[in-house]
Parts: structure tokens; C-alpha cells; sequence
């Protein structure tokens, strides 16, 4: 059997080819090294430990159970049993939205099929597009708008009405036909997307839609909305007026910039000859061209022979800026709407797809963005005046992000005066208080980065500091209320160089472990590492412990060598107590997981 990461790059050498067509991928699903990867990338996550309708879990995973799988898949007696379904909270709202629950053995299968597609599509996948792919995030999506947006008069704010659950089914699988042409892989996807779901114990069908919570759902979600992407940037060869020249400069604006320069040339030319009426005259001249160009734009406001579009996806979510009219702004959004419809089968919500002023706020991702209009000028390296920041795309954070975090935390407290006046301060927060000063501090640094790491593009990010004040204020007081003493008695106890500090052992010996305090500085580049993105399938070449473990034959608790490995799951280290001699094992190797023969499995699982 090939290695995953050698066969995943060889069907990515191969969809780089426009016209080629994969006819032997259900094969690969007979590799049990790509079910050990599998296994591996839903061990992080500890939804694992989440049962589905039949119960199971990650414990016991073995490779019996893989062999298993694999079996009913190659006499295609496979079949994905229904997510159990939950409803969690929507993010900043009191709705609820539905998550699917699948088996653990489905989600096996799931990301296998998830490996293999991402291989195939993510080569050609556009690259304005920035939700769930490999080294993707909202900060690249937000930089492009940044680099790209510049100038656009008109924005639209696009939202499709309940997107993930109304992607035709037909559809998805006549685009998924256009690459694979491998009838057992068609077969399999008609089955994950029909498997169903389970609510208050009965069964319920999946027409439409991919189901939210199955870990082929965000790649089957780009390969749907990247005919959106394609549809934008064909549709941007017949827009764009004047495509690959430069915008031609406003008249008026040429003529007062070329008096302005030839007076500057002549006074540089002939000064040491001039006097001094000639010179005051001319400088006087250049003041007042140079006045009246600051205040004109260097591009006509209304340009017929100049327009452009540009586009940018994250999910379902996209933003379209326009340099043009509203009419055209209207047009785009009229045949954006059309396609949509007729095309891929979704439906664009009227009332929260927007066209938008570029001088306002527009919401996207989290951030507020805007077209500036500020005519404010710098000098540059020739030493003339320049309006830098004019037409540029500025990011900034809202103001009831942070203020709804310190909310969410239950970090601040607002009184108000006799005079009206609200007044902010931290509070303790009770639910910390019982926990050990380290996990108190890493709790609150947590927090502070948290926002300060995904708004760090923002130019404004420096209000975070109102933030930190009242989460300093709030740390504080957890700790007086931890101790039954007062802010001040704690201050003096914890503040050494003015940062708040504590003291703990580790095994290397005292160390002390500060409060965060580097400071909000604007950082406009994309945060590396792992924000909201999917890792790409270079990853698969990693060493993999979880396989290695399993595959060794040996119990890591008696020392049995059997070649009927289970692996034991817990879904959190801090939960185990130490009660049983597996726990404690677990706890001194510091690991989620043990090997364990079939009599040592029992056991632990008592």
C-alpha cells in the first residue's frame, strides 16, 4: 500500500491538468494508512469523544474495526448511518443552528473522502476564495481586500439565504462528475449526503444541503461555491472597461499639477538670478496651485471609460467592490442573483445583500472596512505633498466586539453616577476563582491574545488597551476574591515591574508566569499557524504516533505482545483523577490515549 502523502500528491500533480478525469479513486479507500491519518486528525478534536446514534465513540478504536470499514466498503455494503442531531447557539445571537453528530466510524470515512477531494479541487480553486482551505484564513481574505479594494465607489455585502443547508444535491454531484468519473466514489458521496439525521429518536431525510458538522462538509461547500468564483471572475472579462491600462488622471487636475511643477522648476532653475519680488511671487504661485490640488481628486469622480470589479469569498460569505456606477453595482447584483438561482440552486436574500457606499462601515468577517476619504498628505521622498491615504481600504474594530467580549466574560461591571455618567470597571469573576492561580493567569492571557491575535490587522487595534484595562482590573479582583482580601493587598502581592507575575513549579524548577503586557500594535500581515484554517496534506507526511502505537502490537499497560490492539480514550487529561492504575498512566505519560490489549481494555473501561 502507498504512503498517503506520496498518493495525495499524485492526484494533485494530476488535477492540475484541465481535462483529466479521476477514474480509480474508490481504491484508495481500501488503504488502511489512510484511515490511521484519519484517526489521527479527529483525535485533536475532542468531539471524538461525542457519541453518535450508535453510541461509539474513538474508544476502541482499532485496527479490526478499520479492516472492518474497509470491508463493507469494497463489497459496497457500506452504509453511513444517520447524524445524531444537536442545536448549539449561534455566535453573538439567541438562535439556535443545527450541528450533525456522525458515527465515528462515518467520520472516518468522511475524512478520508475529505483528504482525496481536497487533493483534487484545491489546485484549482480560486484564489479569492479563503474559507477552510490550506494556509487560507480570514486574515488573508481581509489583506486581499485591503490590496485589492482600492478605489471601489460601491460595495456589495452578498449573503445566500441558509447556504450549507440548501446546496442541491444533483448539482453538487454533476460538478463533482466534471473531474471524477469513478462511479463507485459518486456512489459513496450520494451516500453521505442522503445518510439523514436523527432528532428526538426519529429519522428524518437529507434532501439538499451538506451536513453541518461532517468533515467533508467544508470542502464539498468550496467545490459548490467555487462555480460562484468561476461565474465572478468570467463575468469580470466583460465588466471591466479599460482592463490592464492605467485610470487616465482627471483633467482640471493635470493642468493645475503641471503649472504647480513647471513653477517649482523654474524657481529651482533660476532663483540665484531672481529678485526677491520674482521669488516671493513664485512661491506665493506654488502655494496656491499646490492648495488647489490637495483639494481636487487626481481621478475624475465619475469616469464612463473606467471600471472594475473585484471579489473576494470566505464560506459562504463574499464581498464585491466596484468601481463604477450604482446602476452597474445593481446590475451586478441583479445577475449575481440570476446565477445563483438558475444555476446552483440558492436563493440570494434580498434583504441582507447590500450595496453599500464605500465611505461607510461595511461588516465582514468581524471587522468594519471602508474606502477612505481622508485628504490628509504626507510628504514624499521628493519632498512634494501627497494624499497617501485617499481611496485606500482601511480595517478597523468594531467597537462592540471587544465590549460584547468583556460581557461574555463576565469581566465588567458598569455603574452610573448621580450625573448620568456610566463608569467601567473589572469585576472578579466567581468561576474562576476555585482554580489554580496558573490556569486563572493562562485563562486571561488566553482571552487577551485571542482577540488581539485576529484583530491585530485592524488600524485601530490600539483601543484593545481600554480592553486589557478592564481585564487587568478583572484579574485582580478574581485574585482578591480567591484569597478574601482586598485589590490593593493583591496589587502589592502579584505586581512586581509593574506587571502582574506568579510563582510555580514545573519539573525544571521555579519559574514565573506573567499576565500579558507587549502592547496592541498594528500588525498587517497574516497571523501564521492555525486561526481557522485547515491544514494542507503536507501534514500527512508527519510522523504518526497514534498509528505507530497501534500498530506496534504491544499493550503500553501489562506489555502483551498481541496483535489485537485497543486504543483507550479520554476526552480531557485534567479530568482524570488518578483513581485507576490506567488513569495514572495516562496521566504520567501525558497522553488522551493508551494501547491496550483486549483484557487491559476491559478493565479500564470499568
Amino acid at each position: 500500500m502507498r504512503v498517503p502523502s506520496h498518493v495525495l500528491k499524485s492526484l494533485e500533480e494530476q488535477a492540475r491538468k484541465p481535462d483529466y478525469k479521476f477514474d480509480r479513486l474508490y481504491r484508495i479507500l481500501y488503504n488502511p494508512d489512510f484511515y490511521l491519518e484519519a484517526y489521527k486528525n479527529i483525535a485533536k478534536s475532542q468531539g471524538s469523544m461525542t457519541p453518535g446514534v450508535d453510541g461509539m465513540t474513538l474508544d476502541d478504536m482499532s485496527m479490526a474495526r478499520i479492516n472492518r470499514i474497509i470491508a463493507s466498503l469494497k463489497d459496497l455494503s457500506y452504509q453511513p448511518k444517520p447524524a445524531r442531531r444537536i442545536y448549539i447557539n449561534k455566535k453573538g445571537s439567541n438562535k439556535k443552528r443545527p450541528l450533525g453528530i456522525a458515527s465515528t466510524d462515518d467520520k472516518l470515512v468522511q475524512e478520508v473522502v475529505r483528504m482525496i477531494l481536497e487533493a483534487i479541487f484545491e489546485p484549482i480553486f480560486s484564489k479569492h476564495s479563503h474559507g477552510f482551505r490550506p494556509d487560507r484564513s480570514c486574515h488573508t481574505a481581509l489583506l486581499e481586500i485591503k490590496e485589492t479594494f482600492h478605489g471601489a465607489k460601491w460595495i456589495i455585502e452578498g449573503d445566500i439565504k441558509a447556504c450549507f443547508d440548501s446546496f442541491d444535491h444533483h448539482v453538487l454531484i454533476d460538478i463533482l462528475r466534471q473531474r471524477i468519473a469513478d462511479e463507485n466514489f459518486i456512489g459513496l458521496m450520494w451516500k453521505l449526503l442522503k445518510a439523514g439525521y436523527m432528532e428526538q429518536w426519529e429519522y428524518n431525510n437529507t434532501y439538499s444541503g451538506t451536513p453541518q458538522g461532517s468533515g467533508a462538509s467544508p470542502i464539498l461547500a468550496n467545490i459548490y461555491l467555487n462555480e460562484l468564483d468561476k461565474y465572478i471572475e468570467k463575468y469580470k472579462q466583460t465588466f471591466d472597461i479599460d482592463a490592464g491600462k492605467s485610470r487616465t488622471p482627471d483633467k482640471q487636475y493635470m493642468r493645475v499639477q503641471t503649472k504647480y511643477y513647471r513653477r517649482v522648476a523654474k524657481l529651482r532653475k533660476h532663483k540665484p538670478n531672481m529678485t526677491s519680488e520674482t521669488r516671493k511671487r513664485i512661491v506665493s504661485e506654488i502655494k496656491a496651485f499646490r492648495k488647489v490640488k490637495m483639494r481636487l481628486l487626481y481621478y475624475p469622480p465619475i469616469d464612463t471609460n473606467y471600471r472594475r470589479i473585484q471579489y473576494n469569498r470566505y464560506a459562504d460569505d463574499f464581498v464585491i467592490g466596484i468601481i463604477g456606477s450604482k446602476s452597474d453595482a445593481q446590475k451586478v447584483k441583479g445577475d449575481i442573483k440570476e446565477f445563483l438561482q438558475n444555476e446552483l440552486k440558492l436563493t440570494m436574500s434580498e434583504e441582507k445583500t447590500m450595496i453599500t457606499h464605500s465611505s461607510g462601515l461595511i461588516r465582514y468577517l468581524g471587522y468594519d472596512f471602508t474606502v477612505s476619504r481622508s485628504k490628509d498628505a504626507k510628504r514624499n521622498e521628493n519632498g512634494d505633498l501627497q494624499r497617501y491615504w485617499y481611496g485606500q481600504m482601511q480595517l478597523y474594530l468594531p467597537h462592540e466586539k471587544w465590549f460584547g467580549k468583556l460581557l461574555e466574560y463576565d469581566a465588567l461591571k458598569i455603574s452610573t453616577d448621580s450625573a448620568g455618567k456610566e463608569h467601567w470597571s473589572g469585576i472578579h469573576r466567581g468561576k474562576l476563582t476555585n482554580k489554580m492561580e496558573i490556569e486563572i493567569v493562562k485563562r486571561y492571557n488566553y482571552e487577551i491574545r485571542g482577540i488581539y491575535n485576529y484583530y491585530r490587522l485592524a488600524k485601530n487595534v490600539s483601543v484593545l488597551n481600554k480592553f486589557y484595562f478592564i481585564m487587568e482590573g478583572s484579574l485582580y479582583k478574581t485574585f482578591a476574591a480567591r484569597y478574601n482580601t482586598s485589590f490593593s493587598e493583591i496589587k502589592a502581592r502579584q505586581q512586581h515591574n509593574d506587571v502582574f507575575s506568579i510563582h510555580h513549579e514545573t519539573k525544571t524548577g521555579p519559574k514565573t508566569y506573567e499576565c500579558y503586557h507587549d502592547g496592541f500594535e498594528q500588525i498587517e500581515e497574516a497571523l501564521k499557524g492555525d486561526i481557522d484554517t485547515l491544514p494542507q496534506y503536507r501534514k500527512y507526511a508527519a510522523p504518526n504516533s497514534l498509528a505507530r502505537r497501534l500498530k506496534a502490537n504491544v499493550c503500553e499497560s501489562c506489555g502483551k505482545y498481541t496483535s489485537d490492539i485497543h486504543m483507550h480514550h479520554v476526552r480531557k487529561l485534567k479530568d482524570l483523577t488518578g483513581k485507576t492504575d490506567f488513569e495514572l498512566l495516562m496521566i504520567k505519560m501525558h497522553r488522551k490515549s493508551l494501547a491496550l490489549c483486549s483484557v487491559c481494555f476491559e478493565k479500564a473501561r470499568l
